[in-house]
C-alpha cells in the first residue's frame, strides 16, 4: 500500500514547476471569480471545494490560537497522543532538528499540540499561528496537509501554492493520520513542514513509516497497561487513569454497541446499548421520566427504567469500570465517552466528509425502536446524505454509494454519474446501479 502511494507521488511532484503554476492559475482565477479549479490535483481541488465553503475569500482563511497555557498542557498530557510522543521524537524529530524541517503532532480537530524542529523554522513558522495551540484544520486555513489529512483520514502532501491560503504558500508539508490502534477512529495527525524537502517522496515514507511504529508502540502499551490492570484487579489499591485510551461506543451499523473503557471492552444489549447511547447524547443528565420518554416506543414506567439501569451499572461495574458507571438523580455519566455517531457529525459540521464517510459503518443500531434512538438514527443519515451530495466531490460521492442506505438513493447514483468524465470506465458501473433502481421502482 505505502509502495503504490510512494510511487504516486513520485508522478504528481515529478514536474514541481509546472504543479506550482497551475495552483497560481487556480488562485488567480478565484481573484476573477473564475473558480478554474480542474488545473489542481483531484485530492487537492476537492480539498479547495470545501475550504471555500468555509472561507469564500482565501486571504481570510488563517489560523487561531484555541488552546494555551494551562489548558493546552492539560490537554497535552491527558491525550492519548501523549504517548506516542517518545517515538516521534526518536525517529522525526531528532534526526530532523538540522535539517529545515518542523515536526507537528495535532489532535483529531486539527490542534496543533506539539511542535518541534529547526529552531529558526520555528520562529518562522510562528508567524503564520502554526505552532501549538493553533488550529489547522481545513475549516480555519482551508486546504493543508495537517487538516486535509484528517479530513479525508489519508495521507497528504501540499506543495507551496496547493495550500488554500496565501499566507502558507512560502511552505509545503506532509502529513499522515495516526489511528486508534483498536478501534480504527481517527486521534490525530503527523505532519512534516519545510521547504521543497517537506514533500519528497522519501519524506511520505519517512512519517507512514514513523506513525506505523507509533501505533505499534501505543498497541504493545495498551496491552501491557491492560496486563497490569487485570494483575491488580481485586487490589484496593487505585492507580491514576492511563491516557493511553478514548474511551468509546460503537453504535454504528451494530444493533448490539461496543463500550470500550480504559482498554476493557464489553458488548452491551440492545436495550443497554439504547440507553448508553442516549446518555452520551446529554451529558447533563436525564431523569428516569426523560429517559422513559426517549428509551422507550410505548409508554413505560419510570420503574421499569429504573430497574433497567440497575441491571446496567451493575454490569459496567463488574466488566468495565466503576468510573465509567452512570449516576442517578439525574441520570449521568460521570466520564465523557467518544460516541462514533458524534465522531461522524462532528466531521460533518466542519466539512471533513470523507472521514465522515470513513467512520461511518451504517445507521445507528439498525433495528432499535427507543425514540431517541430512531431520531438519531434518521438525523446522522439525512445530515450524511445532505453533506455529500451538496459537496458534490466525485470520490466522496462514490464512496457514499457503497453504503446500504444509499443502494436505492437514485439523485446520488445520478450524480454520480454527471461527475465522472465521458470516458470513464466507472460509468457502467453507475448505470448499471440505475437501472437496477428503475427496475425496482417498476
Amino acid at each position: 500500500m505505502q509502495q503504490s502511494s510512494s510511487a504516486l507521488q513520485a508522478r504528481v511532484f515529478r514536474n514541481p514547476e509546472s504543479l506550482q503554476r497551475d495552483a497560481w492559475r487556480a488562485h488567480e482565477s478565484l481573484r476573477s471569480q473564475g473558480e478554474v479549479l480542474d488545473v489542481l490535483r483531484p485530492g487537492v481541488r476537492e480539498s479547495w471545494q470545501r475550504s471555500l465553503r468555509h472561507h469564500p475569500d482565501p486571504d481570510a482563511a488563517r489560523s487561531a490560537l484555541v488552546l494555551e497555557g494551562a489548558e493546552l498542557d492539560a490537554y497535552r498530557q491527558s491525550h492519548p497522543l501523549a504517548s506516542i510522543m517518545p517515538v516521534i521524537q526518536r525517529l522525526l524529530v531528532e534526526p530532523g532538528r538540522d535539517t529545515g524541517l518542523l515536526v507537528a503532532v495535532g489532535d483529531q480537530l486539527g490542534r496543533l499540540l506539539w511542535v518541534d524542529g529547526d529552531p529558526e523554522l520555528l520562529r518562522r513558522a510562528e508567524n503564520m499561528m502554526f505552532m501549538p495551540g493553533a488550529d489547522w484544520s481545513e475549516h480555519a486555513v482551508g486546504t493543508s496537509a495537517p487538516g486535509t489529512a484528517l479530513a479525508t483520514g489519508r495521507s497528504v502532501q501540499i506543495a507551496g501554492a496547493e495550500h488554500f491560503s496565501p499566507q502558507v504558500h512560502p511552505w509545503s508539508c506532509t502529513a499522515v493520520p495516526v489511528q486508534d490502534p483498536e478501534s480504527g477512529s481517527v486521534l490525530g495527525v503527523v505532519d512534516i513542514t519545510g521547504k521543497e524537502e517537506a514533500v519528497a517522496v522519501h519524506t511520505l515514507a519517512l512519517v507512514q513509516a514513523a506513525v506505523a511504529a507509533a501505533t505499534a508502540q501505543l498497541r504493545v502499551e495498551r496491552l501491557q497497561t491492560s496486563g497490569a490492570r487485570q494483575a491488580r484487579r481485586g487490589s484496593e489499591t487505585r492507580t491514576p487513569r492511563s491516557t493511553l485510551y478514548q474511551d468509546s461506543l460503537q453504535v454504528l451499523g451494530t444493533d448490539t454497541a461496543d463500550l470500550c473503557v480504559d482498554g476493557n471492552r464489553v458488548q452491551l444489549s440492545q436495550r443497554h446499548s439504547e440507553l448508553m447511547t442516549l446518555l452520551a447524547l446529554h451529558p447533563r443528565g436525564l431523569s428516569a421520566e426523560e429517559l422513559a420518554d426517549l428509551a422507550y416506543p410505548e409508554a413505560a414506567s419510570v420503574g421499569s427504567v429504573r430497574a433497567e439501569m440497575l441491571r446496567l451499572r451493575k454490569l459496567l461495574s463488574r466488566s468495565v469500570s466503576a468510573r465509567i458507571v452512570p449516576g442517578s438523580r439525574p441520570y449521568r455519566l460521570p466520564a465523557e465517552i467518544v460516541l462514533d455517531a458524534g465522531q461522524v457529525r462532528a466531521c460533518l459540521s466542519r466539512g471533513a466528509h470523507r472521514l465522515a464517510l470513513n467512520i461511518y459503518k451504517g445507521p445507528v443500531l439498525p433495528h432499535s425502536q427507543a425514540p431517541g434512538i430512531v431520531e438519531l438514527r434518521r438525523g446522522l443519515s439525512a445530515e450524511l446524505r445532505e453533506a455529500v451530495l451538496a459537496e458534490a466531490g466525485l470520490e466522496t460521492v462514490l464512496q457514499y454509494l457503497k453504503l446500504e442506505e444509499a443502494a436505492n438513493d437514485a439523485e446520488a447514483w445520478r450524480l454520480a454519474l454527471r461527475l465522472l468524465p465521458p470516458r470513464s470506465p466507472r460509468r457502467a458501473g453507475i448505470v448499471a446501479g440505475l437501472q437496477r433502481i428503475e427496475r425496482d421502482l417498476a
